[in-house]
């Protein structure tokens, strides 16, 4: 049994770490190209590449809980401002007149950026199924079915019932008196 458990844990880790490693790997290119042109104001950049150094930090540790729970913060935080960055600055650059190889990178590079906001809310249910994995406990219920692997919980006692008394067992020739109350 121990080493089933054991097996168990090492498909986990197994499968746990390439798929960090695509999550950090897919991040980090699109946000490389959505930097390719400069229209990006650089708290975007660096918000960005200080979630990806947190997610180097949570492949780093593989045991840890708060390196997965902090990358997946920060994974939520720029979402939002992703979406602000975006919404503000694109405006702005789209109305000058970009004419030929520039106009093909400025494209390009919003691609890019608008493709990496949208793979982060999956590479967030990722990256939390992981974090419960590890054995992080959240109890927010947003409604989806839990990702993971349902537990088995059926060969769990309970704590609050108890098993009624059985007295225990005599032989024939040795009889047992209880006093009486």
């Amino acid at each position: 049994m121990d080493q089933q458990i054991k097996g168990e844990w090492n498909l986990v880790q197994s499968v746990e770490r390439p798929c960090v490693y695509m999550i950090i790997t897919v991040h980090w290119l699109l946000t490389t190209w959505g930097c390719l042109y400069f229209w990006l104001p650089p708290p975007y950049i660096w918000s960005n590449y200080a979630v990806l150094a947190i997610g180097v930090w949570a492949i780093a540790q593989r045991d840890s809980v708060d390196a997965l729970a902090m990358y997946l913060i920060g994974m939520v935080i720029t979402i939002l401002l992703d979406i602000i960055h975006i919404a503000v600055n694109y405006e702005r650059v789209a109305d000058i007149q970009i004419g030929g190889t520039a106009r093909d990178q400025f494209r390009f590079s919003v691609g890019m950026a608008i493709l990496s906001l949208l793979l982060k809310p999956v590479s967030c249910l990722f990256v939390y199924q992981m974090y419960k994995e590890r054995g992080g406990d959240c109890n927010i219920n947003i409604g989806f079915p839990d990702l993971t692997r349902s537990r088995d919980r059926t060969s769990y006692q309970t704590i609050g019932e108890q098993e009624p008394h059985r007295p225990p067992s005599t032989s024939s020739e040795t009889k047992i008196t209880v006093p009486g109350y």
